[in-house]
């Protein structure tokens, strides 16, 4: 066969997938989706182009492909001519496959014509049929034994273990190092990520949660909540039952504790773009439903979100550039760094199964077993309303970081969209100082990282600020993340994460012997002895020698001041 005749037949060939030809019974391997990329580009020229923004450790090409038929492909043109941005994410969990299968199949229907006709003349979709291509080539059947379909899947995580899905704040692996690069080029007004949840046996098959409509910037979230009703509306139009909640059950293994409304911290998708005023929407198709089930589902959503894109996205483009513009004056504003549930609920029935939970014979626990053959309605609690459960107040100018730690957040700050200076010399400078009165390190590591909890507050003090050290204004879009990232308590701060631990570690110590010694000498002050009588009023400090002569020890000179300071300080203003 001539060359010519190859390379004509190769483009002639239907643009489906494996999934599609198998009866979405199977998913393809990540090579072709190397291949439908570069098919859907020339297949379809001037509208589709296939990009690669990174590569995977194991040297395997991260791909988007780039659809939109009302002029040039380019992120600037986009913006210039305000076109929204609507990305599609699939395998971020390479177990998790119905995103990929999905996307690429509504990607054909959309340029062939056959769904939502003229949708891309008015939107550009960024589709990234799969984030973590290493662990979508850890191939295997029965990786996901709660999972319904297909035959054989990837694996959750990525090559180096790391779950990408609890990446996004810490920005930890070289695929999220190319997921934010990509963010910052196209901005996306929408990022749709697609999962499969585990969990219970019930019959809502999929679940649509979205923001900002509840938290998050104020000018988006009416529009957050008519978006999120037009998905759940069209998906219950195709016959889905979806929930606008994330379906884990308050105790684990009891319906009867019913359901809450959480709103998640940015290590997840969803909660880091609410927090740069774009929408993050979470789509979760039940585990137990069949694959086919499932990749209809993200079909109808994706093309409710493509839809309400072309309707409302200029609606949205303008809200968004609203609250940028607001963030410029967030200086001295309370923020919340998390939300927790109320007590306030009310009666939900949600389609479930009969259920009963009985002895384990096997583990010796309690064993919920359900009935697939008798379809209930559970009445139980929903915990819909939202309270902050921490605040910070944003600093009136930014944050000094430190030149000994300029290299690395410098370069998370960039990665993140974030601007900073480097101060060109030292400074000496009154600045808020934040001191742990108590630090926590939790006794596993947790995605690789010993994670440190303190308690503390933010005091004036002076300073030196080393020439090198960055100077971060807050005035800047999103705000609030830069806040969770910087504020020592805040769950995804970089502090919690463990990046700073060594300044919460003892380097110097005082024999025993000699802090005796030390401690006779400086009883002979009179204000250091009233004081240690007062402490030995105390009953666990004058039941711990460790902490009797510790009291000493923090007065002498050999101590270390900066034992449980935070290296990152704030001010009120630029330093000049």
């Amino acid at each position: 066969m001539s060359l010519p005749i190859a390379a004509a037949l190769f483009l002639a060939a239907p643009l489906s997938t494996t999934a599609e030809r198998s009866g979405w019974t199977r998913t393809g391997r990540y090579e072709e989706v190397v291949s439908l990329c570069s098919r859907f580009e020339r297949a379809f020229p001037g509208r589709v182009r296939c990009e690669r923004f990174g590569v995977t450790p194991e040297g395997r090409p991260m791909l988007a492909l780039l659809s939109h038929s009302g002029g040039p492909l380019e992120p600037g043109e986009l913006r210039r001519r305000k076109v929204p941005v609507v990305m599609v994410q699939g395998g971020i969990h390479a177990g998790e496959m119905d995103g990929k299968d999905a996307g690429l199949w509504v990607l054909r229907e959309l340029l062939e014509g056959r769904a939502s006709k003229g949708v891309l003349s008015k939107v550009a979709l960024l589709l990234v049929p799969v984030f973590n291509a290493d662990g979508h080539e850890r191939f295997g059947k029965n990786q996901r034994p709660n999972q319904n379909g297909p035959e054989e899947t990837g694996w959750r995580v990525t090559a180096g273990n790391l779950n990408l899905n609890r990446d996004y704040a810490k920005a930890e692996a070289p695929e999220m190092a190319a997921m934010l690069r990509l963010f910052g080029r196209y901005d996306p007004i929408l990022h749709v990520d697609l999962h499969v949840t585990d969990g219970a046996r019930f019959r809502h098959e999929v679940a649509v949660m979205l923001e900002p409509s509840q938290v998050g910037a104020e000018r988006l979230r009416p529009l957050g909540r008519a978006l999120g009703e037009a998905v759940l509306r069209r998906l219950g139009d195709a016959g889905h039952f979806p929930v606008p909640f994330y379906p884990s059950f308050e105790k684990d293994d009891d319906p009867s504790s019913g359901f809450a409304y959480g709103v998640p911290p940015p290590r997840f998708a969803e909660g880091y773009r609410m927090l740069k005023n774009r929408f993050g929407m979470l789509v979760e198709a039940h585990s137990w439903k069949d694959y086919a089930t499932r990749v209809k589902a993200m079909r109808e959503v994706m093309l409710a979100s493509l839809e309400a894109a072309a309707a409302d996205g200029g609606k949205w483009l303008a809200a968004a550039e609203e609250a940028d513009r607001a963030d410029l004056r967030c200086g001295g504003v309370e923020l919340p760094l998390g939300y927790e549930n109320t007590t306030k609920s009310r009666e939900l029935e949600f389609l479930g199964y009969a259920y009963r939970v009985e002895p384990s014979e096997v583990s010796g626990k309690r064993w919920i077993r359900y009935d697939e053959s008798k379809p209930e309605v559970w009445r139980v609690p929903y915990y819909f309303e939202l309270s902050p459960k921490l605040i910070a107040k944003a600093p009136r100018g930014g944050y000094l970081v430190p030149a000994a730690h300029a290299g690395w957040l410098g370069e998370k700050l960039r990665l993140h969209g974030f601007s900073f200076e480097v101060l060109g010399r030292e400074l000496t400078l009154e600045v808020e100082a934040f001191r742990a009165t108590e630090a926590s390190f939790r006794p596993q590591p947790y995605e690789g990282r010993q994670a440190l909890s303190v308690k503390g507050d933010w005091s004036k003090e002076r300073r030196a600020v080393p020439k090198g050290s960055l100077y971060v204004p807050v005035a800047q879009r999103g705000a609030a993340l830069l806040v969770h990232l910087l504020e020592p308590q805040a769950p995804d701060s970089f502090l919690q994460w463990g990046f700073f631990n060594a300044h919460f570690e003892a380097k110097e110590y005082m024999e025993d012997y000699v802090a005796e010694d030390v401690a006779r000498k400086m009883l002979e002050d009179p204000k250091v002895k009233a004081a240690f009588e007062e402490r030995l009023k105390e009953p666990a400090f004058a039941n711990s020698p460790e902490e009797r002569l510790r009291f000493f020890y923090r007065r002498h000179p050999s101590f270390d001041e900066r034992m449980n300071l935070y290296p990152v300080y704030r001010v009120d203003e630029r330093p000049r």
